[in-house]
């Protein structure tokens, strides 16, 4: 994965802690991901491939548990990371001018919990990568990277300062965005056409703001029944990356 503009880290403190075997064993096969530290339970580290040049503490479950949140399905594995190198957005744009595959953008939304299952499902149906404005946005972590079961590793996530001025450098690279909202007049299979999919979704609550939705060139809605008010944010980006999937 191509990276530019490495974060720069002031010391352990702001190293990422991971948990979790399927988060842990991407991280150790991403080559550009540095692993500095394994914790570990006899028994987790008989099913791991770990390079030799890792430090590796053997611990018991409960020595683990004190290294993560509390309730963490640490799975007998832990390991401290430095964070992943940025990636531009022109880069990753760049990248993917050959290809139709869509983009996600996500105004504000700063569940970890959310945003891991957003990666996982970009994963799955190949998307470009997510953006993200970094000030409202959650870190990278072990919350994050759990809930993306690996995808941390294989998904690009960019970071930018200026959504709007994203959006419109995505417009300028040909992709249609479509804005997720409840009011939308069209669904989401009317809106989509032929072009290159930019899918944009809001917050968890507050929905897009006014000035994100201004920057979409259409805005769309999931076809649910009214029994249900709204989807969760992960679920509605699942459902609109299959339904650009499965447009061919």
């Amino acid at each position: 994965m191509a990276r530019r503009g490495h974060r720069p880290s002031t010391g352990t403190a702001n190293r990422p802690r991971l948990w979790g075997r399927h988060a842990v064993t991407a991280a150790l096969a991403n080559p550009d991901r540095t692993v500095r530290k394994l914790w570990l339970t006899r028994e987790a580290a008989a099913l791991l491939e770990v390079p030799p040049v890792i430090p590796v503490t053997y611990a018991d479950v409960a020595d683990l548990g004190r290294l993560v949140p509390a309730d963490a399905p640490h799975q007998g594995v832990v390991a401290e990371v430095d964070p992943l190198e940025d990636m531009w957005l022109g880069d990753l744009l760049h990248l993917g001018q050959d290809d139709r595959r869509p983009l996600v953008v996500l105004d504000q939304v700063t569940d970890p919990h959310n945003v891991g299952a957003i990666l996982r499902s970009a994963a799955a149906f190949d998307a470009l990568g997510i953006v993200t404005q970094d000030r409202h946005a959650p870190p990278e972590s072990g919350t994050v990277a759990r809930a993306a079961s690996g995808a941390l590793e294989t998904v690009p996530w960019i970071r930018v300062v200026n959504l709007a001025r994203a959006l419109e450098e995505i417009a300028e690279a040909g992709f249609w965005r479509i804005g997720l909202t409840g009011h939308a007049t069209q669904t989401l299979g009317e809106a989509m056409g032929t072009q290159r999919i930019c899918i944009v979704l809001g917050a968890e609550g507050e929905g897009m703001r006014q000035n994100t939705e201004a920057h979409c060139d259409l805005l769309a809605k999931l076809p649910i029944s009214p029994k249900v008010e709204s989807l969760n944010v992960s679920n509605a980006a699942a459902i609109a990356l299959y339904a650009v999937a499965a447009r061919g």
